[in-house]
């Protein structure tokens, strides 16, 4: 196979145009001010999650529980058994699950609702680009048939001129959905 070089050159690495540094200042600002605005239990909560799903977790638990098996086999002489049945290990195992599975789902929670804000966000940002290339098609059809270039005919341009009623998409999804009993 040959190595062509590409038909088109990729962009060379131009800086950030002034909107798009706007928008990503306002994307961190807003997320700062999310997380100023966490309760102490959602920081708490956050915290703990972010400690439990790292590696030095997992090590101090490979220490303790590996620790706390190799004693109560009697692998270590001279060190007496203090929970031969593991009984407690369990326990304390399971009241840590516990807990911790609670914590995770307070910081899931916290960021499926941040995940709705965002979704929200680009089906605003979504429906508002529609309604505006709608219109700016229906202007690039007038100008066309202005300058005598007949496109009001144009099937697929009568189509994009068309507004986008979002009920009416998700009364459709809904409705398909439905009919597969709900099944994705």
């Amino acid at each position: 196979m040959l190595d062509k070089p590409p038909t088109v050159s990729p962009p060379g690495p131009a800086g950030l145009t002034q909107s798009l540094r706007r928008n990503i200042q306002a994307l961190e600002d807003r997320r700062r001010d999310e997380a100023a605005r966490a309760t102490r239990e959602e920081k708490v909560a956050e915290a703990i999650t972010a400690f439990t799903g790292s590696m030095l977790f997992v090590y101090i638990h490979l220490a303790i529980y590996g620790g706390w098996i190799i004693v109560n086999l009697g692998l270590i002489p001279g060190v007496p058994k203090f929970d031969p049945s593991f009984v407690t290990l369990a326990m304390i195992a399971s009241v840590e699950a516990i807990f911790l599975s609670t914590f995770v789902l307070i910081s899931q929670n916290r960021m499926a609702a941040a995940a709705d804000k965002r979704a929200d966000l680009d089906l605003q940002i979504s429906l508002l680009t529609e309604h505006e290339l709608t219109k700016l098609s229906e202007l690039v059809v007038a100008m066309a048939e202005k300058q005598g270039i007949r496109a009001a005919g144009d099937p697929e341009l009568a189509e994009v001129r068309k507004s986008v009623a979002p009920e009416a998409v998700l009364d459709e999804i809904e409705s398909r959905q439905a009919g597969d009993g709900g099944a994705r």
